[in-house]
């Protein structure tokens, strides 16, 4: 079953219930979800759901893509597709697309995300996308091994994938690493 604008807002919920003072920057999204339909879908131009992980290992390394479209490190990350049927799924999914580690290495760290951002997406012509917002969902990982080697990567999304030490990756991405390593219970 696809992942329903219930499901997105009781996660958004959640989050703003561990995290209130985020509540400021993501009251424009709590009220598109509010009256609103079909935030999972790419097409939704109104705002539309992304889901993005934060793969941790041994406490002191962080997983990021040099990703292709913007041409910055980041974390996996991703739109939802259709197939998808939770948000943790979806970001497991687009963690190993991007990134080729095994899945049965990865933990997830909680159900709550450790962010969710609210943004502004430049218009894509080649896609067929006006400007548009991204209301992107971020999860913890733990990896269960050493090692979590990166595997294949997407390379028509990301350039490379490398581990990077906790503090290089919080100057990079910004402050949703610090959650990744105490997501909430």
């Amino acid at each position: 079953m696809a992942i329903s604008d219930s499901d997105i807002s009781s996660a958004l919920s959640a989050y703003l219930g561990c995290y209130p003072d985020d509540s400021a920057s993501l009251s424009e999204p709590v009220e598109l979800l509010g009256r609103g339909v079909g935030f999972a879908s790419r097409r939704n131009f109104s705002m539309h759901v992304t889901v993005g992980a934060l793969l941790v290992r041994g406490g002191a390394e962080v997983l990021l893509v040099d990703h292709r479209a913007y041409g910055i490190p980041l974390q996996p990350g991703g739109h939802l597709e259709p197939t998808d049927s939770t948000l943790t799924g979806a970001a497991v999914r687009e963690l190993v697309e991007e990134t080729g580690v095994d899945p049965g290495g990865l933990r997830l760290a909680s159900q709550i995300p450790v962010y969710v951002e609210f943004g502004r997406v430049p218009a894509r012509p080649a896609k067929d996308e006006p400007e548009h917002f991204h209301l992107d969902f971020g999860y913890s990982f733990l990896t269960l091994t050493a090692q979590a080697d990166v595997g294949r990567i997407q390379e028509s999304e990301v350039r490379g994938a490398a581990w990077y030490p906790l503090s290089v990756a919080e100057r990079l991405v910004g402050h949703r690493i610090a959650r990744a390593l105490t997501p909430p219970a």
